[in-house]
């Protein structure tokens, strides 16, 4: 506990959010707290660990929150970790077994004796004491977390912002008793769909009261959260296009699962023969529906609902595709790199573009700034024809055509 965390060592960053974490616990209803604490009496030496350095520093008690607070800012770490029997000792510490017992055990160790916190765990319960214990990992590896999975709940803390989020999280989790996981499902109906963010709004008002990015644990399901179950809540996921659902009762003091059809699948706009990179965006729609629901980049990969969606690609002139997203898997949308048109005016012109299609029709593509006398274009590959009249001229008799071809990453230019 005496290694560095930023500014401060892990058990002085400890000691400040524990303290403020218990005055936050005041004036908690049928709540009351104690605080045992090991490692910090004993100091190891080269030849001694005192493995019976636990102790119960404070009972519990009645609006005792003061005396644990101040025997908090006190303690130093000096000795070893004995987790398995500061565990056992804890055990006994609650005044009966008919309450909701919680332990919360923090440390940034393994056990350090010689007693298993595994075999401690599985004697309380054969006992039938009925405790629950968390576990809070400060600066662990993973791997060694894992050790703890045998006592109960486990999380980590890479840092003093981590550890108070994951504190705050266990405390709640303690006190309400009501918890939550969000299933988005995919089209088989499997809880697997993940990484995108919540909002849960008071029902029926736009008052937000929780903000989530969903995330699958290391366990493989959606994570458990802690929701007051005081309001009903309108649940918004932000896939493309958004999924919701709407008045969201939770039942108080047990497991709740709210489930949401969230099937998704990637489209992929890509150059096929790009030598460079091409800033060009494409504007995603429904099918049949003009709202923009994004704008993608070029040669990256957007998440959407499964169904049909209408792509406008930005390129000159415009590229229109319909797509069908299906689950887990990617559509490509392959389209030519552009060529580049430069252009020169010996005098200023009125000027416009337009493509000269495969069929023999024309189309406009765009006009020229009629206040500049040179620029450069991206256009698709394909042939071209820029109608123009010199603007200084007041007859259209005076109309001049020019046809060129663009050809992919090549440069085109024209003078007029």
């Amino acid at each position: 506990m005496n290694a560095q965390w930023g500014s401060q060592t892990r058990i002085q960053a400890a000691k400040e959010i524990l303290a403020n974490a218990v005055d936050s616990l005041k004036g908690t209803a049928n709540l009351e707290i104690a605080l045992r604490v090991y490692g910090h009496q004993s100091p190891i030496t080269a030849t001694y660990q005192d493995c019976n350095d636990t102790k119960l520093e404070i009972p519990f008690g009645v609006d005792n929150f003061d005396k644990v607070k101040y025997r908090i800012k006190s303690i130093e770490a000096k000795g070893t970790t004995p987790i398995a029997r500061s565990l056992e000792a804890a055990a006994d510490d609650f005044p009966d077994q008919n309450s909701r017992n919680i332990i919360i055990l923090i440390t940034d160790g393994l056990e350090a004796c010689d007693n298993d916190p595994c075999v401690i765990a599985k004697k309380l319960k054969d006992k039938g004491v009925k405790v629950t214990p968390f576990v809070i990992g400060l600066g662990l590896d993973l791997s060694y977390l894992e050790k703890f999975k045998c006592i109960g709940e486990y999380a980590d803390a890479e840092t003093k912002d981590a550890f108070r989020s994951v504190l705050k999280n266990v405390v709640s989790k303690a006190l309400l008793n009501t918890t939550v996981q969000i299933n988005l499902n995919d089209s088989s109906k499997n809880p697997k769909e993940t990484d995108v963010t919540m909002f849960l709004f008071e029902a029926g008002t736009k008052n937000l009261k929780y903000t989530f990015v969903h995330t699958i644990n290391r366990f493989g399901n959606p994570d458990t959260l802690i929701i007051d179950p005081a309001f009903k809540y309108d649940l918004i996921v932000n896939t493309i296009p958004q999924v919701s659902k709407k008045n969201i009762v939770l039942q108080k003091n047990t497991h709740n699962t709210i489930v949401l059809d969230a099937p998704q699948g990637f489209i992929k706009v890509r150059f096929i023969n790009a030598t460079k990179a091409y800033p060009i965006e494409t504007r995603v729609m429904q099918n049949g529906k003009p709202l923009t629901l994004n704008v993608q980049k070029i040669n990256r990969s957007d998440k959407y609902i499964i169904g049909k969606y209408d792509l406008e690609i930005l390129t000159l002139p415009r590229s229109y595709f319909s797509v069908d997203v299906t689950q887990s898997s990617t559509v490509n949308v392959d389209i030519m790199a552009p060529g580049l048109l430069s252009y020169r005016e010996t005098n200023s012109a009125i000027a416009q573009i337009f493509v000269i299609k495969d069929d023999g029709s024309i189309e406009w593509v765009c006009n020229l700034d009629e206040t500049v006398y040179s620029g450069s274009i991206q256009l698709q590959p394909g042939n071209y024809r820029m109608v123009y009249r010199p603007k200084a001229l007041k007859s259209s008799t005076y109309t001049l055509e020019k046809d060129f071809r663009i050809l992919s990453n090549k440069t085109t230019t024209i003078i007029i």
